[in-house]
């Protein structure tokens, strides 16, 4: 259950000054670089979008519980229209790093020395409060699904006329007997 931490990454954020003395804290604010394909199929965070975190690292008997608030701006598309989109996104982030994976279960995050890596966390959290279908707003209409107009644009009176086409042919009967009877 070894962890291997790239020790490059912004995400990866040290816990030194905590000891392992619990009730010790530290507040922190970040401005880190989101990481790639942070998303769903509509709507994600962009890569290196910034990154805003309000963090409180506490040491307690097990680890180091992070906590704290995540804010990332987001782009995609209406899911009715296909406009592109843009909105922000705030998460809150709650995960306790254990010292060793003897205390740990096999899901629970681990401490590497005294480094965290906060990018799963903060993937975890955007990736589950993304909504599946974003729309530019709570009114768009969509498209029209017969010929893919935006019903925003065309108009109330945008309609199609259909017909069955097994009484198609008993279109044209209906025209002359209406003609037949104005005479």
């Amino acid at each position: 259950m070894t962890q291997h931490l790239n020790l490059r990454s912004p995400w990866v954020i040290s816990t030194h000054d905590l000891g392992k003395r619990p009730g010790t804290m530290r507040e922190i604010t970040l401005s880190l670089p989101a990481p790639a394909d942070l998303g769903v199929d509509m709507i994600g965070v962009p890569k290196d979008a910034e990154v805003e975190l309000d963090l409180r690292l506490e040491a307690v008997m097990e680890g180091v519980l992070v906590s704290g608030t995540a804010q990332a701006p987001l782009t995609g598309e209406c899911a009715r229209c296909l406009d592109p989109l843009t909105s922000d996104i705030e998460v809150n982030l709650q995960e306790l790093f254990f010292y060793t994976d003897e205390d740990a279960s096999e899901d629970d995050s681990l401490l590497d020395g005294d480094l965290l890596d906060l990018e799963p966390t903060f993937r975890d959290a955007v990736v589950l409060a993304l909504p599946l279908s974003p729309v530019c707003g709570d009114d768009c209409p969509g498209l029209c699904t017969e010929c893919g107009i935006k019903l925003a644009e065309a108009g109330e009176d945008h309609r199609h006329e259909n017909i069955d086409a097994r009484w198609a042919s008993l279109q044209g009967l209906v025209t002359e007997n209406d003609n037949d009877q104005e005479k």
